[in-house]
């Protein structure tokens, strides 16, 4: 996972490292996230579209912008980035999985600057899209996280987080069954660091930004993960500089 320097958790580095070769397998230990991406790209393009006012029908929405991803594993967001138009930067406190998300991305045929480290060693650096999908539960300082993302955010840029809210219905969600029954690898989530909405937008605020729109991730039977507006087990927010 990608995070300021002060706040990266070797143990967690070390988890998510342990699943870079499994990482691109739709059926292997990082299948939930192979769920998650459709939904997830369902609301960046919202959002995209909105925010910049492009045709919703165009396939590069982002082209000649610069997107970073944050926490980006082997690269499973960064490449429908890259094919929606952006110069896209990921980075991972992982190696493993910048060598994997290399290589993927050698194989698909996509420039992606992958880069194994911090937001801080960016080096100031500056972003118009940021994305950083469930990581900010796993960093040690999650406040100092928020204003590494915030200070790589162009002025003008758009900022997209997703993360666990801290509810019961999270926690049998994502530990009791998930982990429980083996769809999500054991030991990836600490329910006690997954952050309340109010929670988050104090972080942002405290980073000098400021929410402009929270989305909650649901689940149905008949067509899996889909956008909510119910905010209990996992949500969007996306924010911009106050």
């Amino acid at each position: 996972m990608a995070m300021a320097s002060t706040t990266i958790d070797p143990q967690e580095a070390a988890h998510f490292g342990g699943l870079a070769e499994d990482w691109w397998n739709p059926k292997g230990s990082s299948a939930m996230l192979h769920r998650l991406n459709p939904v997830r790209l369902t609301y960046l393009r919202e959002r995209i579209d909105e925010h910049w006012g492009d045709d919703p029908a165009s396939f590069t929405p982002l082209a000649g912008k610069r997107a970073l991803d944050a926490g980006c594993g082997a690269g499973l967001l960064c490449e429908p980035l890259a094919r929606l138009g952006a110069a896209v930067t990921g980075v991972d406190a992982a190696p493993e999985n910048i060598a994997a998300a290399r290589a993927h991305a050698a194989l698909s045929g996509l420039a992606i600057d992958y880069r194994a480290g911090s937001v801080d060693a960016l080096g100031g650096e500056a972003f118009d899209l940021v994305t950083s999908m469930e990581v900010i539960e796993h960093v040690t300082d999650p406040g100092a996280f928020a204003a590494g993302l915030a200070g790589a955010l162009a002025p003008g840029g758009l900022m997209i987080l997703s993360t666990p809210n801290r509810t019961l219905k999270s926690h049998l969600a994502m530990i009791t069954l998930g982990e429980g029954l083996g769809q999500i690898p054991k030991g990836t989530h600490d329910w006690h660091k997954f952050l309340k909405p109010e929670a988050l937008t104090e972080l942002l605020a405290d980073a000098g930004l400021t929410v402009i729109d929270t989305r909650g991730l649901g689940f149905s039977l008949a067509r899996g993960f889909v956008l909510s507006d119910d905010l209990s087990m996992d949500y969007f927010v996306t924010a911009m500089r106050a």
